[in-house]
């Protein structure tokens, strides 16, 4: 059952400081296939555990994520990963695969 409200699907990198949040997004930005880039970059850096899944969070409801995540993912266009955002559990890198406008 779904409920009200937006969704999306998503992945992310979860780092701890904001100098390798930036060495990361320089590599994934300055890559010939960013996403690729990113999935590694999922799996060998994240310190979330969706990086066994090279940082698929899967489809989400916008309230079950930290606002500042949330907000993020409906502002940033889909297929891109262009910035970082810190939550109260780090620095994220979020690439937008679908959401609900």
């Amino acid at each position: 059952m779904r409920y009200p409200g937006r969704y999306a699907h998503a992945s992310h990198i979860l780092i701890g400081s904001k100098s390798q949040a930036q060495a990361i997004l320089d590599e994934i930005t300055s890559a010939k296939k960013p996403f690729k880039v990113f999935k590694k970059m999922a799996r060998d850096y994240s310190t979330c555990p969706t990086s066994e899944k090279k940082g698929d969070l899967g489809e989400f409801h916008e309230k079950q994520m930290a606002e500042e995540f949330s907000k993020q993912v409906w502002a940033q266009e889909i297929g891109q990963c262009d910035c970082f955002i810190k939550s109260r559990f780090g620095f994220h890198l979020i690439w937008v695969h679908t959401r609900d406008d």
